[in-house]
């Protein structure tokens, strides 16, 4: 089947135009402006709508009343519907610290989930958040978990599967390096997080290959005096670094405008990347909640779009849904939709080692493409070709 997708705004790179797409075999085999001359057998007229790449999110923990920890397959399917309702045409499902029992079950789950996910945002592999973090910028990790990397341990974890996209670590803790290089040289994505390190512990790590940080000015350090000595952190490192991809959940709450201001004008657009970190409350109405598996997790209310420690004391998790930071990102931080959209699918997608395949609108690349409105809501999402969700 070809379909045409007809009256759209097309947004590129670097601009927005007046044009349409031809979607055939799961790709983008035709693009262009003005009006198409091409054959097809379906139509869809986007009667002014934007249309965009599908939105990548390499943080997520669920939505949609499921979170990843759930350990069912049915709480993976129930998060990637919702993920896709908002905009996410492919998702990376992430755990928290657990024992390693409860970590291989899910990667079990992960794998049967995978094979059965039809409905939702397509799977492009497992996110690993911890064990190895600081202690004191643990954040939501649970403290009996936190570790050291050693090799004996993460090599028969890596052993276990072969869908880790990525793992998030902190660099400062012994064994660092080796643990980053190692990841390195399996392709999978070593970020720096939850950490306490210093500057020149973020420099040794990525000359071991690191490139991304997660969830950029949340739990991690930033100058503090030592022995009476000011010593830069993790924060100025990702300043400083031009390599280094800074992760921000863009909710305008866990990053307020000021510094979303800040860090597009430091960093420039080519190196953020957009995550919703979302819990099980991202898409639900809000009230109590649940951060974490719902055997073992931690009560949270959520209100005012973000999720609060029942005492208000502090945040708990994120609520945010794809479509939410492209918003974010127009309205609070003064970038162009392009600029929006790139830092949500082609960045991404440059750091999973995709954009061969994914992240913009180009003839050849998958079909992954989305439709929204002037206030950014979802009228469609489309996956491999296939329409996925209609508003």
């Amino acid at each position: 089947m070809k379909t045409l997708i007809k009256n759209g705004r097309l947004v590129l790179k670097d601009s927005v135009r007046e044009g349409w797409l031809l979607l055939e075999d799961g790709k983008i085999a035709g693009m262009g402006e003005g009006t198409p001359s091409v054959a097809y057998d379906e139509v869809l007229d986007a009667d002014g709508a934007y249309v965009a790449p599908g939105l990548i999110d390499l943080h997520t923990h669920g939505a949609g009343g499921a979170d990843f920890m759930d350990g069912t397959v049915e709480a993976y399917l129930t998060a990637s519907r919702m993920q896709a309702r908002h905009g996410a045409t492919l998702v990376c499902p992430t755990t928290l610290t657990s024992t390693n029992e409860i970590l291989f079950e899910s990667f079990a789950t992960y794998e049967k989930a995978q094979k059965e996910n039809r409905e939702g945002a397509a799977f492009g592999g497992m996110h690993l958040e911890g064990p190895y973090f600081s202690k004191k910028q643990g954040g939501a990790q649970d403290p009996r978990y936190l570790r050291n990397p050693r090799p004996e341990e993460y090599l028969d974890i890596l052993s276990r599967t072969k869908h880790i996209a990525r793992w998030s670590f902190a660099p400062e803790l012994e064994g660092a390096p080796e643990f980053a290089a190692e990841l390195s040289k399996r392709g999978i994505i070593a970020s720096i997080g939850h950490t306490d390190a210093t500057f020149e512990d973020c420099d040794a790590a990525y000359r071991s290959g690191s490139r991304l940080m997660t969830h950029f000015f949340s739990c991690m350090s930033t100058i503090t005096r030592r022995n009476a000595y000011r010593v830069a952190g993790v924060l100025e490192y990702g300043y400083y670094q031009d390599g280094m991809t800074l992760e921000i959940i863009a909710d305008g709450d866990h990053v307020p405008e000021s510094l979303l201001k800040m860090i597009v004008k430091i960093k420039g657009t080519d190196r953020i990347v957009l995550v919703t970190d979302s819990m099980r409350a991202a898409g639900m109405p809000e009230g109590p909640s649940v951060l974490g598996g719902l055997a073992d997790g931690q009560n949270v209310f959520v209100e005012k779009g973000v999720a609060f420690l029942p005492d208000r004391s502090g945040f708990a998790g994120s609520v945010a849904t794809a479509d939410r930071l492209l918003r974010t990102m127009t309205r609070k931080a003064g970038c162009t939709l392009p600029e929006a959209v790139k830092m949500g699918s082609y960045n991404p997608a440059r750091e999973m080692g995709i954009l061969s395949r994914k992240g913009s609108l180009e003839v050849g690349k998958d079909a992954d493409v989305i439709l929204f409105d002037e206030e950014i809501t979802i009228l469609y999402t489309i996956i491999g070709g296939n329409i996925i969700y209609q508003k």
